[in-house]
């Protein structure tokens, strides 16, 4: 059985390029044709978040809206060790985060 299916021409374009096509296929209510509705999925675009500095046991990052800082530390450390770091990092990100202001502000 052979059916006649209406494709937009962009559609047909990408198809024959190779490319998939998601859609629905669906039987027009007043004309009755079977018609494909491809889906309109846009690429999102995000900017890559910056480095402001890396630090021994990880990094602090810049987004447009937030500021990310990231440790990480092996188990074997101790207790008292791993607070130390810790310590020593949050120390060095908000110096990092302090010169960065400056430089923008200048």
């Amino acid at each position: 059985m052979k059916k006649l299916i209406l494709i937009e021409e962009e559609v047909l374009v990408r198809l024959m390029e190779g490319k998939h096509v998601e859609g629905s296929l669906f039987r027009d209510k007043w004309t009755g044709i079977i018609t494909f509705n491809a889906y309109k999925r846009l690429l999102k675009k995000r900017a890559k978040d910056v480095l402001i500095k890396k630090t021994p046991w990880g990094w602090l990052k810049g987004s447009a809206t937030r500021h990310k800082r990231y440790t990480s530390m092996p188990n074997e450390l101790t207790l008292e060790e791993q607070l130390e770091i810790m310590d020593q990092e949050n120390e060095m990100a908000k110096r990092a985060l302090i010169e960065s202001y400056i430089i923008e502000c200048v």
